[in-house]
């Protein structure tokens, strides 16, 4: 790889474009624990310990680090994006002329997803109930937080993501950037979910910014509530609860509660939770009914 001219800084060229906010954090992220790998002072070097070499120990080196990466127990999710993220990270140097190839190696084949029921109708009352007492800012934060999750089956990036401009109070609306969109739809708000919204408006204020905001605990105060400082507030609510579960277990409680709602309708789901390929609420679906449990009785005649 060519290494002698560094017009620009990579990585924050790499981290530019346009790309949203959440996608920035988890690059960083990753970067970081590769800079940590690579034992680099900044992420900056630690970029150009890989780019500086030749596409065969480029290759290598990546490949030491998937390893790593699988000899330290991270999910196969987790590891396809940590590796991903420094394939896109030489794809740009590519496209800028700085390198002059790209990284081979393959991820992990992710197992197939299983339990897709989340912590159920249930588990969300749960948490629920075990804030319902708290009357102060945090509290009615994340009421409202447990209600756009569940009752929208928002994905935590697009929640973070979420502006108080994004609110339309009278109309009883939400403007959300959906996963893998380029503009953003219109949400209409159930009356619990605008009722919670309201108390928490009005315990931030309505001064422009980020929806959900930090209130010290996971994050800088005032500032937008981040990915892990979402998952963090969902993490402990449940612990209250009694029960473990993560953001995007209550979206996939709420596909559930939605297809048993509405009898299996896929398509009318699919609309709900913003599937593109329907077929992924196959496995959903699946998991509510136990289909092959079902089949098995039919076969042994019960």
């Amino acid at each position: 790889m060519l290494s002698d001219n560094r017009p620009i800084r990579i990585v924050a060229a790499f981290l530019s474009g346009g790309r949203k906010p959440t996608t920035i954090e988890a690059y960083t992220c990753d970067l970081e624990d590769f800079r940590t790998f690579v034992k680099a002072a900044d992420v900056e070097s630690a970029a150009w310990t890989l780019l500086d070499l030749e596409p065969g120990p480029a290759n290598a080196l990546a490949l030491k680090y998937k390893d790593d990466l699988i000899g330290r127990g991270l999910a196969p999710k987790t590891v396809n994006r940590r590796v991903g993220t420094l394939k896109a990270l030489v794809r740009t140097a590519k496209t800028l002329g700085l390198v002059n190839s790209t990284l081979e190696i393959k991820g992990m084949e992710a197992p197939v997803l299983r339990d897709c029921r989340g912590p159920g109708t249930d588990g969300f009352r749960a948490m629920l109930a075990a804030i319902a007492n708290r009357s102060d800012a945090k509290g009615t934060r994340d009421r409202a937080i447990l209600r756009m999750l569940f009752d929208l089956a928002l994905r935590r990036g697009e929640l973070v993501s979420l502006d108080v401009a994004d609110v339309d109070a009278a109309r009883g609306t939400i403007r959300i950037l959906g996963k893998g969109r380029s503009s953003k739809e219109t949400l209409s708000l159930p009356d619990p979910t605008k009722a919670a919204l309201k108390a928490w408006l009005e315990a931030r204020g309505t001064r422009p910014g980020p929806l959900f905001v930090s209130l010290g605990k996971h994050g800088t105060p005032g500032k937008r509530l981040t990915g892990r400082g979402c998952f963090a507030v969902v993490r402990e609510i449940g612990r209250l609860a009694g029960i473990v579960v993560r953001p995007h277990g209550l979206r996939h409680a709420a596909i559930t509660r939605a297809l048993d709602a509405t009898h299996g309708d896929l398509r009318a789901v699919a609309k709900f939770s913003r599937h593109r390929d329907i077929r992924i609420l196959t496995v959903y679906d699946d998991a509510r009914r136990d289909v092959a449990g079902e089949i098995s009785k039919l076969v042994a005649g019960d």
